[in-house]
């Protein structure tokens, strides 16, 4: 991904740990380890790091880095560890496993604001939220996700106009116990969160789905640099959850809701030239039950460009009746 001026922004992917030395020109915002074990959020060689537990046992351990073409500052306040470059700011915090998570995620989306508006990053563009237990009842017998949707939802809430409307988000289980957070937001404006005509946005769900809607967008697309990033899409239609208990149609309905999403008709309204869904990349593959997984890279591979970097992780996924979930990025082309 390059930003027009002079930062840019760069995102790979790195087999293993993710700690080596960066070309020379290139700094860390941040990195991400996806690993069978959890390493809480610090500072390493000059930049946040966090490994979140979202392999099975054997998977190789894989790395999202997160660089820039300019020196970085960075900090931590509290529990929150963050780099920025005066364009670009990565932030993660970790929230340990707790009978309720609706005060402690309120309170950690809070700080995350407050250092937004501080540092002046105001274009949050996307949000991950790896959350352990999702789909289980916590300590007064409401679902995890939902309770964690309340406290999200509340922060968002308390704090209008902090950041620029919903982002790009993923909430997703993970093999771990706690809430592991990260997210990437700029400096000069603009974003572009963009909705899908195939479901009502996730901020206006029904009751049903708890007492506060997810907070998140669809897509928000980067505009100086053209990168287009896509949320968590799963079979549902409207706000139901459709094909319920078969994996081949949900996967299919997801690819139908992404191809909906990124296609000329619907970017169109929001000025924005079309893609077609083979030129996803950096995609996530989530899917419920290990077995499967080999459909899942089957029908992936039909779908997806050969060169397009795919990675398949066995967690559950924010509904229980959702047997895979799908996300991406599109880099300016």
């Amino acid at each position: 991904m390059r930003m027009d001026g002079e930062q840019t922004l760069g995102y790979t992917i790195e087999q293993g740990a993710g700690l080596k030395d960066l070309p020379p020109g290139r700094f860390a915002l941040g990195r991400v380890g996806f690993s069978e074990e959890a390493v809480e959020p610090g500072l390493w060689n000059g930049a946040p790091h966090v490994s979140v537990p979202m392999l099975s046992p054997g998977d190789e351990p894989f790395t999202e880095i997160w660089s820039t073409s300019a020196p970085v500052t960075t900090g931590s306040r509290g529990d929150l560890f963050y780099a920025h470059d005066g364009e670009h700011l990565f932030c993660c915090v970790y929230v340990p496993p707790a009978p309720t998570y609706r005060e402690r995620v309120r309170s950690v989306y809070a700080e995350v604001f407050e250092l937004l508006e501080e540092l002046d990053y105001p274009h949050v563009f996307r949000i991950w939220n790896m959350i352990g237990d999702i789909n289980q009842a916590n300590g007064r017998g409401m679902e995890v996700y939902k309770d964690f949707c309340l406290g999200r939802a509340e922060a968002f809430e308390s704090r209008p106009g902090t950041i620029e409307g919903m982002p790009a988000a993923t909430g997703i289980g993970s093999r771990g116990e706690g809430v592991n957070l990260h997210l990437v937001a700029g400096r000069s404006p603009g974003v572009v969160h963009i909705d899908n005509p195939r479901q009502i946005p996730a901020y206006e769900y029904p009751r049903r789905y708890g007492p506060k809607s997810p907070s998140f967008s669809r897509a928000t697309r980067r505009e100086p640099d053209g990168t287009l990033y896509i949320s968590g899409t799963a079979s549902i239609i409207g706000h139901d959850t459709v094909h319920i208990g078969d994996f081949e149609r949900q996967l299919e309905e997801t690819f139908r809701n992404i191809t909906a999403l990124i296609d000329g008709e619907n970017l169109g309204r929001y000025g924005i030239t079309g893609h077609q869904i083979k030129d996803l990349d950096s995609v996530k593959v989530y899917v419920r039950h290990d077995r499967d997984l080999p459909t899942a890279k089957a029908m992936c591979a039909e779908v997806f460009q050969g060169h397009t970097d795919i990675r398949y992780l066995n967690v559950d996924i924010c509904r229980s009746e959702l047997l895979v979930e799908v996300e991406g990025i599109l880099p300016r082309t």
